[in-house]
């Protein structure tokens, strides 16, 4: 197992054995990087963003870019999530993003947000990326009275400010309509968002960088970077690469001591999904499966899930604290319980499928894309990468050619730094311990 906190680097490392990897084809692999070689910019990582940061500096800057992937394009985050395409990021609602800033500020980072969801439209649809989108919607399910008074003061914020609002469901509708949750309170209803496949996204996403131009080798686990008078040398175990510009972009799987710019700047979380058996239709009307949208709850350590076109659920939340437990049964044993709760009719259904996979959160529950001296980065999506990749990576090859982006808390400033950052994943397992007891008294 892979810990990007410890583990010197991930190489030689297959495929996740995910639902995605089992139902889609593969792309021919790409060669490794073999000797010396020259190029413009050098792109770390074969993941949404590193894919879309090359094709963007290719197809508006003209850049002649390299792109580097570990092992297989699929490897990273990128195909091991649940494929929820959604405008937002963290923890922090937009009120609270007004008062942490201000409300200009709030409002700005709520446009980035929704030109995201509409920048992954655009890619499927421009690009003829067959990745299986479902319909929109995006439920928010309160878990507890006290949430949904949350909700709706959240939706009443944004309605005011953002000139957009959201649908309130009752109990009773959101039962009869989209899910028997036997756990909701209600929920509220955005009208964007929806579920795809994510593998298939990020192979439509090499296919589009290639036709670009760009170069792609795998199996080419970068082992070192170095600034040069000239610009970047890139060491990899078969070849060497120079070029004057550097981009990370391997998110929660950046290796400790690759680069001294990312060191204790982010905590990956690991999260882990199950997959049921195919469920006929007489389980689904049993069970009050009657939406395709993507859900999330509102504990403070939540569950996500979506109905895919196969008739399975997927089911997902937190995992293992320490890398080296991420494969305990106790994990995936116990998000059935907690999907058995929700949806109790499907107790005796199997599991057919169960991951998990690292994602990066920030300190301050937001992602930055920061460049300097022509090194640059995109990280800590907080579990919505899906979606603000697409705008981070197209913000990331603007600034690295020379195209300010707006003066926003996602651009332009470093990752804050943790404190104590050697134990980041004590306060980590406090914090868990502190979330379930909260979540089971609310």
């Amino acid at each position: 197992m892979y810990d990007p906190l410890i583990s010197a680097n991930p190489a030689q490392q297959a495929l996740p054995p995910t639902f995605w990897s089992d139902t889609t084809e593969q792309l021919p692999e790409a060669p490794s990087l073999r000797g010396h070689q020259q190029t413009d910019v050098v792109v770390i990582g074969g993941g949404f963003t590193g894919l879309l940061t090359a094709y963007y500096l290719a197809t508006e800057y003209g850049r002649q870019v390299t792109l580097l992937e570990a092992n297989r394009i699929g490897f990273g985050a990128s195909a091991r999530n649940g494929g929820f395409v959604l405008k937002g990021s963290g923890r922090l609602s937009y009120g609270q993003m007004a008062k942490r800033w201000d409300l200009d500020t709030a409002k700005g980072i709520y446009q980035e947000f929704s030109e995201a969801v509409a920048r992954v439209e655009g890619l499927i649809q421009d690009g003829r990326i067959d990745c299986n989108p479902q319909e929109k919607g995006y439920l928010k399910i309160a878990h507890s009275p006290k949430a949904m008074q949350t909700l709706q003061a959240g939706a009443d914020f944004i309605a005011r400010h953002m000139g957009q609002g959201a649908e309130f469901i009752s109990p009773a509708r959101l039962r009869s309509d989209y899910l028997n949750h036997h756990q909701s309170y209600g929920a509220l209803r955005l009208a964007d968002g929806f579920g795809l496949n994510p593998l298939k996204l990020l192979l439509g996403y090499a296919r589009l960088a290639g036709d670009a131009g760009v170069q792609i080798f795998e199996q080419s686990t970068v082992l070192g970077s170095v600034r040069t008078a000239k610009g970047f040398t890139v060491e990899t175990a078969l070849g060497q690469i120079d070029a004057n510009a550097l981009v990370f972009a391997g998110n929660a799987y950046t290796q400790p001591g690759l680069t001294e710019t990312l060191k204790g700047r982010f905590l990956p979380i690991l999260s882990n999904v199950i997959v049921t058996k195919p469920l006929s239709e007489a389980a689904l009307s049993q069970a009050g499966l009657h939406s395709r949208q993507v859900a999330m709850d509102t504990r403070i350590l939540k569950y996500y899930y979506r109905l895919l076109p196969e008739n399975r659920l997927l089911f997902g939340g937190r995992g293992a604290v320490w890398g080296r437990d991420a494969d305990n049964p106790v994990y995936p044993a116990r998000l059935k319980e907690a999907m058995d709760k929700a949806f109790p009719s499907l107790a005796t259904v199997g599991v057919s499928h169960t991951w998990h996979g690292w994602l990066a959160a920030s300190l301050d529950d937001m992602p930055h894309v920061y460049t300097r001296r022509g090194e640059g980065y995109s990280l800590g999506y907080c579990g919505a990468g899906v979606s603000f990749s697409s705008q981070a990576a197209w913000r990331l090859a603007g600034m690295l050619s020379g195209r300010a982006a707006p003066s926003l808390p996602l651009y332009g400033t470093p990752l804050p730094g943790f404190p104590l950052a050697p134990l980041r994943r004590v306060g980590q397992w406090a914090f868990y311990h502190y979330g379930r007891l909260m979540d089971s008294l609310s």
